[in-house]
């Protein structure tokens, strides 16, 4: 089976020809079809130049990438009738109601919404009782189910959807993931970026990545598997001293702020008395270590070190 998605050598420039920025650092990947893929990465690592290749909406300065097997360049309008794109910044007509955009956007691409409602019901449903209430005037997740509904409504094979899950609240971004599971489930091929590590476990396979480039790409266990350092939470009532006590401590190979803990890579294994030893000549009393695994976080880290 030929995949949904194929990049290839994907390069990309911004600026002017004496002060050029490389936004993207030669990306390839593929994604097969009916999978759930994740590009996880901080602002600026070039998620969004990313799609806005792949959706045909910007130009790559080196490289090739297919959608559905059309050239992103050559065969722009057959994409454009195959993917739906929901870009990071919320880009529906404010001043138009609820209805209406959705009107709007399943007239442009010839349909109707009655066509193609059984594709978008369990969300509508959601946002039908504030259907005659202005775009602008919805909530944070208002808003990202009605655009989500916008990019649905001609049906696409391939849906991209940029940080969709950014500046909504916990129960938002949990509903929100739970519908893209029943999208999946049709058969629908889903592209998702994210900033948030904790979304990669959601995804049939990610890539990690940083500064446009892809860091590694597998599925969030086979990406954790490869973590192969000892791994410690450490904490005390004395934080700050205590970091640097752990910076200084030539065992270390790194560590870092992680919640309530500071996360400590050991440079070789079975060293967690040594780690012990060291922090007690200079910590409190209350002093906690404990091995933790790893996830995507602690690997994005290791992976940014190397």
């Amino acid at each position: 089976m030929k995949p949904a998605v194929t990049a290839k050598n994907i390069v990309k420039f911004y600026g002017t020809k004496n002060n050029k920025i490389q936004a993207l650092r030669g990306i390839s990947f593929e994604v097969g079809k009916g999978e759930l893929f994740g590009i996880i990465g901080p602002d600026g690592a070039g998620k969004t130049s990313l799609f806005r290749i792949l959706t045909t909406l910007l130009l790559a300065d080196e490289g090739e990438a297919t959608i559905d097997s059309f050239d992103v360049v050559k065969d722009y309008k057959e994409i454009r009738k195959r993917v739906g794109y929901m870009p990071g910044r919320f880009s529906l007509y404010q001043d138009l109601t609820v209805a209406e955009n959705l009107e709007f956007f399943a007239t442009i691409f010839n349909t109707s919404i009655e066509k193609n409602y059984d594709l978008i019901k369990d969300i509508y449903v959601q946002i039908e009782p504030f259907k005659k209430r202005r775009a602008g005037k919805l909530s944070g997740g208002m808003k990202q189910k009605l655009a989500l509904c916008c990019a649905l409504i001609h049906s696409p094979l391939i849906l991209f959807l940029d940080e969709p899950t950014t500046g909504v609240d916990a129960v938002s971004r949990k509903e929100f993931w739970e519908m893209l599971k029943k999208l999946k489930q049709q058969g629908i091929t889903i592209l998702v970026s994210t900033p948030y590590m904790d979304e990669a476990g959601k995804c049939d396979r990610v890539a990690l990545m940083q500064s446009g480039k892809i860091m590694s790409i597998d599925t969030p266990d086979g990406i954790i598997e490869k973590f192969e350092k000892d791994l410690f939470a450490v904490r005390s009532s004395k934080m700050l001293s205590l970091l640097n006590d752990l910076k200084n401590f030539e065992e270390v190979e790194d560590t870092y702020f992680f919640g309530a803990y500071h996360h400590v890579v050991m440079k070789h294994k079975n060293k967690e008395d040594m780690l012990k030893n060291y922090l007690l000549k200079y910590a409190a009393d209350d002093l906690e270590i404990k091995a933790v695994r790893p996830n995507i976080e602690d690997c994005f880290m290791a992976l940014m070190k190397n």
